[in-house]
């Protein structure tokens, strides 16, 4: 049997949530988040991360920026045993069309080319709209977590979300009475 992953949004659900975030030293966990993370990989899963990071493509910053934002964040994670199994970014400005900005499925079908698993069996967690509709396009079951955005978008995504949570801590409840 192939190993189970959780998708998860990087901002505003693992991490504070702040505009065109390129510098390291702003990536902040948020309350919950390791916890939420360790109760995961405890029941068996893995962890990857998918993240729109349209940024780039405006010019704001470029991909160096990402990856240090994203370095740092499994810094931040490393100290609860807490590792990412995977890191997928969509560096395109929305208007670019492109397949691998969320809520395209595209970031999702890397992680399964790389990763060996099938999206019907994963979680996707994240805060936006466009987190649940990755989730729905590529199969996976979708958990809105009210962190960042959530709160605001949580009546936008009534149709999308399967399941609606506080934070990770939440996410981890919800998948945990599912196993």
């Amino acid at each position: 049997m192939a190993k189970r992953y959780i998708l998860l949004d990087r901002d505003g659900t693992i991490i504070r949530d702040k505009h065109y975030l390129h510098d390291p030293a702003g990536v902040e966990l948020l309350p919950g988040a390791s916890e939420g993370l360790r109760r995961m990989i405890d029941m068996g899963f893995g962890l990857v991360l998918l993240t729109n990071q349209s940024g780039v493509g405006r010019g704001y910053f470029d991909e160096a920026s990402v990856h240090a934002c994203n370095e740092r964040l499994v810094e931040l994670l490393r100290p609860y045993g807490v590792g990412i199994d995977g890191m997928y970014y969509c560096p395109h400005a929305p208007e670019a069309a492109c397949r691998c900005r969320k809520p395209e499925p595209g970031l999702v079908e890397q992680a399964v080319k790389d990763l060996g698993f099938d999206p019907h069996d994963a979680f996707m967690i994240g805060d936006k709209q466009a987190d649940m509709g990755v989730g729905r396009n590529s199969g996976a079951r979708t958990i809105l977590v009210r962190t960042g955005k959530g709160a605001v978008h949580e009546e936008r995504c009534r149709d999308s979300a399967d399941y609606v949570v506080d934070d990770l801590r939440g996410a981890a409840d919800v998948i945990e009475s599912l196993l």
